[in-house]
């Protein structure tokens, strides 16, 4: 008879540190909503990444020397921060208009979107649960958009936009994590950004409050401190084992957006989140089994 293992006190740390990164996500798109009122957009896209680059090298520069820029795939690199860019650009734009509790977990549906692309573009086999949860992750995101709906608005459909971008950064994120050093890949992600948004500053800038500079600031450092805290993350675990927790985020974003905006989700909206999560969530964790009964079809002949 089996019994489940208990997780390793490496694996504990890793799901604390993934718990950690998505609260810093959900500060990130609470106070980016808040500077989205009043600072222009490509202005504070470029302060966020100003702030993770200039974080970034500060910290690792020191430790790793100039080897930390060294990279075998450059042009993949910048095609990554590129879509990063992007992707950030529409959330800040989403968020200027939607809820950020709606927002995210429409946005978090990333993962099945994966899975959709692995069997369509990829032509990997998909097994049929897999397929009912791809079903039941979109039927949550309209549950939430609910076209035809009198307050449905065209806004919403931009995090299906994010989604998308998002969905192609991860994609080759997975395919760079195989040769290149995550460090290094976060690094170049934040001096692409930096230096694309720049090209913007003289027609966008504008001078700003002691508030709204607040605000750039907690956006800076829970976007870095997030990031870093994920990378760590996975480097304690795997990323089967922390897909599940990574929906928390879903939570901090209602917590936030009632606390900062007094916004509470209506029934429809919380049917809709916990549809997706549960469907992203129930994906993680088959991913999870998965990887398991691999692990013991290969150690089984070896023991034997």
């Amino acid at each position: 008879m089996s019994s489940a293992r208990p997780l390793a006190p490496s694996a504990l740390t890793g799901i604390a540190l993934a718990v950690a990164a998505v609260a810093c996500f959900a500060t990130l798109d609470t106070t980016t909503k808040l500077a989205a009122a009043t600072v222009p957009l490509l202005m504070a896209l470029w302060f966020r990444y100003c702030f993770q680059a200039l974080m970034t090298t500060a910290v690792m520069l020191p430790q790793r020397g100039w080897s930390i820029w060294r990279t075998r795939r450059p042009g993949l690199q910048m095609l990554r921060g590129v879509l990063l860019l992007a992707s950030s650009s529409l959330s800040f734009l989403s968020l200027k208009y939607l809820p950020v509790a709606e927002f995210t977990a429409i946005v978090s549906l990333t993962p099945l979107l994966i899975t959709f692309m692995a069997a369509v573009v990829l032509r990997e086999r998909v097994s049929l649960l897999r397929w009912l949860l791809v079903v039941g992750g979109f039927t949550g995101a309209l549950i939430i958009i609910r076209p035809g709906h009198d307050q449905f608005s065209w806004y919403t459909l931009l995090p299906l936009s994010v989604l998308a971008t998002n969905t192609c950064f991860q994609l080759l994120t997975s395919r760079l994590v195989r040769t290149e050093d995550p460090l290094t890949m976060h690094l170049y992600t934040g001096w692409v950004g930096m230096l694309i948004s720049a090209l913007a500053l003289p027609w966008v800038w504008q001078s700003l409050s002691l508030v709204e500079w607040g605000w750039l600031c907690i956006m800076g450092l829970a976007g870095a401190a997030g990031h870093f805290m994920l990378i760590l993350a996975y480097g304690r675990a795997p990323v089967a084992t922390l897909g599940p927790y990574l929906y928390a985020q879903i939570g901090f974003a209602v917590i936030g957006g009632w606390i900062v905006f007094a916004h509470t989700p209506d029934i429809w909206s919380l049917l809709g989140m916990c549809v997706i999560a549960a469907c992203g969530a129930a994906g993680a964790w088959l991913t999870l089994r998965e990887h398991r009964s691999l692990r013991t079809a290969v150690l089984k002949p070896i023991e034997s």
